[in-house]
C-alpha cells in the first residue's frame, strides 16, 4: 500500500491484491458497495490521516476506483469544504462515489451450487431473461463436481461493469460466491470430477433444458 498526497484536498491510494486479500476485499465488493467496502474505506482514511494528514472529518469525498489490467487498484480521493463544523464523521458513510473501473483482463470468478438441478435452473434463467445476451460472453465456464458441490468456474468474464453487477446479482439467488478463487480452482482441477470443461452454461442449455 502506498499514498501520495498530490495537494491539499486530494491524495491517491495504490493497492496490490496481497493488500485486498489482507483485508477479504475483492472486485465483487467493489461492485456491491457492501459493509466490507466501506470499512476497508474508513481503514484507508484513518491511515491517510495519520500518514500524510489528510483529515475526512466533516467533509464530503468523491473517489474515483480504478482496477488495472494487473488487478491492482487506485483510488483517488477528493474531499470538498465542508457544509457544516457541526456535522459527525457519519457524514463519510454518505459517499458520493464516481467509479471509473477499468475490469481486469485475468479476472476468476466460482460459484457454489447445492445441487446439479439449481445449476440448471439458473442457466435456464439466465437464458429465459433479459440476461440472456450476456451467455455468449460466458464461454469460459466450467462445471466441477467436489464433494456433493458444483462449483461453476469462470474465468475471464467479457462483461463490462454494469454487465458485471447484474450478472452477479442474478447468480447469488442460485448460489454462494467462493474466495480465495486461485487456491479453490486449483484444488478443484485437481480432485473434482470435470462435468462440463467448457461453455458450461451453453452445454447444460443444450442437453438439459
Amino acid at each position: 500500500m502506498r499514498i501520495e498526497k498530490l495537494n491539499e484536498n486530494k491524495i491517491r491510494i495504490f493497492l496490490n491484491l496481497e493488500d485486498l486479500k489482507e483485508k477479504n476485499i475483492d472486485l465483487h465488493d467493489f461492485m456491491s458497495n457492501s459493509l466490507e467496502t466501506q470499512d476497508f474505506f474508513f481503514d484507508l482514511l484513518n491511515k491517510a490521516e495519520s500518514e500524510v494528514g489528510f483529515n475526512t472529518n466533516n467533509y464530503k469525498l468523491m473517489i474515483e476506483a480504478l482496477a488495472s489490467s494487473d488487478g491492482n487498484f487506485v483510488f483517488t480521493i477528493t474531499r470538498t469544504i465542508p457544509e457544516s463544523l457541526a456535522q459527525t464523521r457519519s457524514t463519510v458513510q454518505k459517499l458520493k462515489v464516481k467509479r471509473r473501473t477499468a475490469i481486469p483482463n485475468k479476472l476468476l470468478s466460482i460459484y457454489s451450487f447445492d445441487s446439479f438441478d439449481e445449476f440448471c435452473e439458473f442457466c435456464n434463467y439466465i437464458n429465459s431473461s433479459m440476461l440472456n445476451n450476456y451467455i455468449a460472453k460466458l464461454k469460459n465456464s466450467s462445471l466441477v463436481l467436489f464433494e456433493n458441490r458444483y462449483y461453476l468456474i469462470l474465468c475471464n468474464l467479457k462483461l463490462n461493469v454494469l454487465e458485471l453487477k447484474n450478472f452477479f446479482c442474478t447468480i447469488s439467488e442460485f448460489a454462494t460466491r467462493v474466495k480465495n478463487e486461485d487456491l479453490l480452482e486449483r484444488k478443484l482441477r485437481e480432485y473434482g470430477k470435470i462435468i462440463f470443461s467448457k461453455d458450461a452454461i451453453v452445454t447444460c442449455l443444450k442437453y438439459f433444458d
